[in-house]
């Protein structure tokens, strides 16, 4: 499967009682699809899978795949504490026609390298699906590393990585040592290291609300191979990237999507929302974003 380009975790909109607003989801997919995104993730951290119930994932998976139809690619985050449950969600993948399915490290119980392998290598037989890797240790407290990627070299559905590590070495290391794994930044203000590098495919939350301006830096970096005019999106990025980083990212993704138009219905427990002080300050940012980016693109 093909990764390239912008792949959007899309927000799960809740209702005022807390349900899923499925009228809601449906209409942020198609808003995506609209904006010309190259692909959509559903189950992801943004999304909030980790505040969903099994039945509700399922639910998800089952009307992600059909409003969006084959008309861009789908991927199913499959992240759970038990092997059990990811290989649930990877079978409804499959079942409802999903393109290929997200499958991380099981957060919590700080399994081995063998045993994370393990792990996916079992995913991997339920779904028989494209997968994209998830390495975030930061939430899941375990790297993929040297001996997790020796264990599962056959598993020739394992084809691209979405490095959420922050750590530029590994971005180095996957460059030059793994390149057939598709390479997928999963840490936004490296974006532009990550295309240097040779990556094609970026997976960011900030294009759930501005995917415009994100699909201008992937087009300037990996389509122009303009990294001049990169450089100046990217800049012009970096203060939306650093307030997201501030403590409320779902909330601001979230809220980002409210200034978009799109349904959001706040966050689940245990998280709270945004305070009226921090939504104003984060439609500043998202202001100065969009008017920048705009002038770049028009070569201004």
């Amino acid at each position: 499967m093909n990764f390239d380009g912008i792949y959007t975790p899309a927000i799960t909109p809740l209702k005022a009682d807390g349900a899923i607003d499925q009228a809601g989801f449906a209409q942020v997919l198609e808003y995506l699809i609209e904006a010309k995104v190259h692909g959509i993730v559903v189950g992801g951290s943004t999304g909030e899978y980790y505040a969903h119930s099994g039945e509700e994932r399922l639910a998800l998976i089952a009307q992600a795949c059909d409003v969006i139809g084959g008309r861009l690619p789908l991927v199913i985050g499959t992240g759970a504490i038990r092997t059990e449950d990811s290989v649930v969600f990877a079978q409804a993948a499959r079942e409802h026609g999903a393109d290929a399915i997200l499958v991380g490290t099981p957060p919590y119980a700080l399994p081995t390298q063998q045993e994370i392998a393990e792990h996916v290598l079992t995913v991997d037989r339920a779904a028989d699906l494209p997968i994209m890797l998830y390495n975030y240790p930061g939430r899941m407290n375990v790297a993929m590393g040297e001996d997790f990627f020796t264990a599962i070299a056959g598993c020739r559905n394992v084809q691209s990585i979405k490095e959420s590590s922050g750590d530029m070495a590994a971005l180095h290391r996957h460059a030059v040592k793994r390149p057939d794994l598709q390479l997928s930044c999963g840490w936004d203000d490296q974006a532009l290291e990550f295309f240097a590098w040779g990556a094609r495919s970026w997976v960011c939350a900030g294009s759930n609300f501005v995917p415009r301006e994100h699909v201008a830096l992937y087009e300037a970096c990996v389509l122009e191979q303009d990294f001049a005019k990169g450089r100046r999106i990217m800049a012009a990025m970096l203060p939306l990237m650093d307030y997201l980083e501030g403590g409320k990212f779902v909330q601001s993704i979230k809220y980002g999507c409210e200034l978009a138009g799109l349904p959001n219905g706040g966050v689940r427990a245990p998280l709270k929302g945004m305070s009226e002080a921090e939504q104003a300050e984060l439609a500043q940012v998202i202001a100065a974003l969009k008017n920048n980016v705009a002038r770049i693109v028009q070569g201004a």
